[in-house]
């Protein structure tokens, strides 16, 4: 568990002694839940308890809802319709999946821009950090074949889209896009195996997600200051720190209360709001949409796909080093996933020795400007593939790399940094005030 000194859980009854030495599971429950926690946490770190609600969620309502689902292209459709219109509760388990998968890439994203601005992935939790981007990953392949199944139109051309990205990879990509889809084109075997994955890799995330507690668990929680915990004795760590239970815990269950309060309010009055129409179409291989969009939590990295064209002068540049091989669609497939690649390796790329954007001040602007472009760039990727869409494009997918390969590195020889507070203690004093009573400081975060 943790290297930060705390009590741990002692049995005191027979069975709980008998059950601690031959399975100490109970031990390990309290020394997870009683974790000492930097005091000084504000709300950006709520996230973590929404995306653990999320999971458990999307897991109980996939589970159901394969009960009643047919991956099959003659039957995949209606039994969806099944779902809807006979199922008892079915509309509802449907729309929790549908607009939890919403909430579930609202958070991580939340968690990722957080962990980027505190600088979370920094020294000793870089291993958390990269654990923490696989699981993005696999979120991302989870949330886009649990988008084919329903088999509408948009479904079916999401599919065809993406899966022939796979055809640019040089030499391999023709026998890759057969042995994805199971065949010449997206059909039957396509579906059958999007429907096993992603059944499959939501019990990966949560594989993956235990280790993550477990990675950060023992280098200790990041907070917004960027000082770790003293680690001296235990009544120096009981100055800078709180267990975990009650304080975080009832503070995180309130956010959460807050958050599914909106979040019902979308399933009970909007729930297709975030959809798209032509999904209720059934699939028609002969009929292409006019506009075809991914889901939403996607538009950022697909407008980074369209931005590079062969009209682009690095494209160019490319395809003219390597013959040809690089031509301008693996390039843009290398560039979406080279978008993810650099936020996973911010933490060799950011070189500066401050921890916390708090205490950097040329890294804050530049830090918004990002945020920014993401959300520009969202906007993009749902947007036509015409001028001015595609120059903007271009544009905002230059700084999303620039950010992280360029400004990063300079900014740690540029930039003066503030000085950070001697410890957590100092930091909690000097936004809530001194008071050594831990029960008046329950609510630290706010």
């Amino acid at each position: 568990m943790s290297g930060i000194p705390h009590d741990h859980y002692e049995p005191k009854t027979g069975f709980e002694k008998w059950l601690h030495a031959r399975l100490p599971i109970v031990g390990l429950a309290y020394d997870t839940i009683m974790i000492p926690t930097p005091k000084n946490l504000n709300w950006m770190w709520i996230w973590g308890i929404v995306l653990a609600f999320c999971l458990v969620m999307q897991i109980i309502t996939g589970v159901v809802l394969a009960m009643h689902y047919t991956p099959h292209v003659d039957l995949a459709f209606a039994s969806v319709e099944h779902i809807m219109r006979n199922v008892n509760g079915g509309y509802m388990l449907r729309y929790l999946h549908m607009n939890g998968a919403s909430l579930f890439f609202l958070a991580v994203y939340m968690h990722i821009f957080r962990g980027l601005y505190y600088g979370s992935y920094k020294a000793p939790r870089e291993v958390t950090w990269i654990i923490g981007m696989l699981i993005y990953l696999a979120m991302m392949a989870t949330g886009f074949m649990g988008y084919v199944l329903p088999w509408g139109q948009m479904s079916f051309w999401g599919a065809t889209v993406i899966t022939g990205l796979f055809g640019a990879i040089p030499f391999i990509g023709e026998a890759l896009q057969t042995w994805l889809l199971g065949g010449p084109a997206v059909d039957n075997a396509t579906l059958n195996r999007f429907f096993s994955l992603h059944y499959l890799l939501p019990f990966v995330i949560a594989a993956l997600v235990a280790i993550h507690i477990w990675a950060f668990h023992t280098t200790g929680n990041s907070n917004p200051s960027g000082v770790e915990v003293r680690r001296g004795s235990k009544a120096e760590v009981k100055k800078d720190t709180l267990p975990f239970w009650p304080y975080f815990v009832i503070k995180d269950l309130f956010a959460l209360v807050v958050i599914l309060a909106v979040f019902w309010a979308v399933v009970g009055f909007m729930p297709n709001y975030l959809g798209h129409p032509d999904n209720y179409i059934e699939a028609n291989p002969l009929v292409t949409p006019t506009h075809i969009v991914p889901e939403w939590y996607f538009l950022p990295f697909y407008a980074i796909l369209r931005a590079f064209t062969s009209e682009v002068w690095v494209v160019q540049f490319a395809s003219f080093v390597t013959a040809g091989i690089v031509d301008a669609k693996f390039f843009g497939v290398l560039a979406m996933f080279g978008a993810i690649a650099v936020m996973a390796l911010v933490p060799w790329l950011d070189t500066s020795s401050a921890r916390s954007g708090r205490y950097r001040p040329m890294f804050k602007w530049w830090f918004a400007l990002l945020v920014i472009d993401f959300i520009v760039l969202m906007w993009l990727g749902a947007m036509p593939a015409e001028e001015p869409y595609a120059t903007w494009s271009l544009i905002a997918s230059a700084y999303w790399f620039g950010y992280f390969l360029v400004i990063l590195p300079l900014l740690g020889v540029l930039e003066k940094p503030t000085a950070p507070p001697a410890t957590i203690e100092e930091d909690f004093d000097a936004h809530y005030g001194k008071n050594g009573d831990a029960d008046s400081s329950a609510s630290p975060a706010e």
